[in-house]
Order: C-alpha cells, then sequence, then structure tokens
C-alpha cells in the first residue's frame, strides 16, 4: 500500500485551478493551494485510503476558501496603514508611576479626608450614607470631601486644566470634584 501523501501532489494542478476560479487571484489562490496541502498533509490519518483522494482535497480547499471569507468579513481592509498609524497604547509604567504618586499624596491627608475620599469618592456611597457611617452631619462630609480634594490636588500638584491619565476609575472618582452623589 503507498503513501497517501504521494498522491496529494498529483492534484496540485487542480486544485489550483479550482481555487483560482473560487478568489479570481492567483496569489491567493496559491495560498489558499498551499493552505490546503498542509492541512491535508498534517492530517492525512483522516483520510481513508480507497476513498477519493481530489474529493477530499477539494472539500479542504473549499472550506478554507469560506473560512477565509467569513474571517475577511470580519477584518477591516487597511493596505495603505492609515489605520494602524492611528493605533496607539500608553505604555503601562506611566500608570504605575502616577498611582505611586496617588499614595504618596493620599497617605498625607488627615484621616476625616481620606475616609470621605474613599467612603464618596472612590466607593460610591452618598453624602447620606458617609455622615451616617460617620457619625456626622452631611454638611460636615461635603467639607471633609471638598477639602480632601483641594489638598490631594495640591500634594499632587493638578491643575483644572490638566487631563488625569490614571488607569484606575476609582482613584480618579476620589479626585473627580464632580464625582459624589448629591
Amino acid at each position: 500500500m503507498t503513501d497517501p501523501r504521494e498522491e496529494i501532489v498529483e492534484h496540485i494542478k487542480t486544485l489550483r485551478a479550482f481555487a483560482l476560479s473560487l478568489t479570481r487571484n492567483p496569489a491567493l489562490a496559491d495560498d489558499m493551494v498551499q493552505d490546503t496541502v498542509e492541512k491535508a498533509w498534517t492530517n492525512i490519518d483522516k483520510f481513508q485510503p480507497g476513498t477519493n483522494m481530489r474529493a477530499w482535497l477539494f472539500t479542504i480547499l473549499r472550506n478554507t476558501y469560506y473560512s477565509n471569507r467569513r474571517r475577511a468579513k470580519r477584518e477591516v481592509a487597511d493596505p495603505e496603514g492609515v489605520m494602524v498609524e492611528k493605533l496607539a497604547e500608553k505604555p503601562a509604567h506611566d500608570g504605575r508611576l502616577q498611582m505611586t504618586d496617588f499614595r504618596a499624596a493620599f497617605s498625607q491627608l488627615p484621616d476625616e479626608q481620606r475616609e470621605v475620599l474613599l467612603l464618596v469618592g472612590a466607593s460610591g456611597f452618598s453624602y447620606e450614607e458617609a455622615a451616617d457611617m460617620c457619625g456626622v452631619a452631611i454638611g460636615t462630609i461635603k467639607s471633609r470631601l471638598n477639602r480632601g480634594r483641594a489638598n490631594l490636588s495640591a500634594l499632587m500638584q493638578l491643575h483644572d486644566d490638566e487631563s488625569m491619565e490614571l488607569t484606575d476609575a476609582s482613584t480618579l472618582a476620589v479626585i473627580a470634584t464632580n464625582g459624589a452623589a448629591a
């Protein structure tokens, strides 16, 4: 009994003709034939000797073609690289450095201000809930929150016209002056 791999080579010309009829693109047709031969070679154990090798190869090629078409529908063509040029990712170390600065400044605040910033800013409790938890009036919570944010901004040398680029949304909520629930 001969190795079925030897028979694959006999069908390459007809595979290319079929691929060319599907794609109408010689380069793409060659790529598909190569993918088909590679898949057939890798999965030769699934081929049943005595059956039609040509039909098996054509099925692999056809399935490859339709899989590529489905994949192409989800992809965005960018032959000039315009979209790729717009992609950028900010280095992770910037966020870590800002978080280190935030922690250092936050630890310098008085306990009452840190507590209110955590309750209202980071945890999202309302002024009323924070007042109940701390056993103080709502006005006291608002005052501590305002002073805490001002002190934190001063310690971090933040200005109103600068954007804050922290990686943690909770940390940003602690600093944001409009992040508190009324």
